[in-house]
């Protein structure tokens, strides 16, 4: 029944974003339900021209999108962020989740097309040097001018992989992403960690996908 596998980047390909923004907040002293609030917003039927869906579409340049945050970020401190590489500092904790990528790569080795779909804040925080060995097509919102939820980013995605919507499964760690790949008539799965993830997986596309499952018990 399905065919294509498509994964979001930040928070599933990587570690958590909520531990990556959890320790940005600690180091700089921002409140974190502010930082909440703000993601919150965007993806909560915020408003769909406001500057973080701007900076996901690629409408606006990243100075203006690290200006705006860090106003927005800035309440309640005794002296503002400094903008000025706020969105690297934002992401610095982020690492590879190797159990996901290893997923992605037996997926893609056993015939299911795979494809990476990610809201970027530019394009800086991807390693592009794996993308070639995990994915058959890459789309980046800012490189096709839509982001997630909106319908048109998943069903370029689709098509840029050659199968109908019904026959990908998607996982993001947004609800509300994972709702708009629904609507469009996409599986979907709101990913917590690869253990919750990838059995999901192995399920739905009824291959192996996890170095232990493909391990077999002792004696």
């Amino acid at each position: 029944m399905f065919r294509a596998l498509l994964v979001d980047y930040g928070g599933v390909m990587t570690s958590s974003m909520g531990r990556v923004f959890a320790q940005f907040c600690l180091e700089a002293g921002v409140d974190p339900s502010r930082l909440k609030y703000l993601i919150g917003d965007a993806y909560g039927g915020g408003d769909p021209e406001g500057v973080m869906a701007r900076m996901e579409r690629g409408e606006i340049p990243l100075e203006e999108f690290e200006r705006w945050m860090a106003d927005a970020l800035s309440e309640g401190l005794e002296r503002p962020l400094d903008w000025e590489g706020l969105k690297d500092r934002m992401n610095a904790g982020m690492v590879p989740d190797d159990a996901m990528i290893d997923a992605v790569r037996r997926a893609r080795a056993s015939g299911i097309r795979t494809a990476l779909l990610s809201n970027s804040w530019g394009g800086g925080a991807y390693q592009r040097e794996r993308f070639p060995k995990l994915y058959d097509e890459v789309v980046i919102s800012g490189e096709v001018g839509a982001r997630k939820p909106e319908p048109r980013i998943y069903l370029l995605t689709a098509e840029r992989l050659g199968v109908r919507p019904e026959e990908c499964v998607f996982v993001d760690d947004l609800l509300q992403n994972v709702e708009g790949a629904e609507a469009v008539g996409m599986e979907g799965i709101v990913h917590r960690s690869a253990p919750f993830t990838v059995p999901k997986l192995e399920t739905l596309f009824r291959v192996t996908l996890s170095e232990e499952a493909a391990t077999p018990a002792g004696p």
